[in-house]
């Protein structure tokens, strides 16, 4: 129940739209904890094997790409700002 009463405080849009938010800011919450496990072994690697992992620079950008167009629905529907 406690669970419930914070989606609803947090999340106070109708049915439908509550859902598709929560499952938006999943995905935005999942990739930015992606990002931040690559680039925390992308520095040991550099620093342990004197090698840095192929394709991060490019991985990064695109999940950057991923987060920033997965909160653009929300932050309109609830007529915020994107701050970075």
């Amino acid at each position: 129940m406690a669970l419930r009463g914070w989606i609803e405080k947090h999340y106070p849009e109708p049915n439908i739209y509550r859902w598709v938010g929560l499952l938006l800011e999943g995905i935005s919450a999942a990739v930015l904890f992606f990002l931040m496990a690559l680039t925390c072994c992308d520095v040991f690697s550099r620093y342990l094997f004197n090698n840095s992992i192929n394709g991060a620079f490019e991985i990064t950008q695109m999940g950057l790409a991923i987060m920033v167009f997965a909160q653009m629905p929300v932050i309109t529907w609830r007529g915020g700002h994107v701050v970075v």
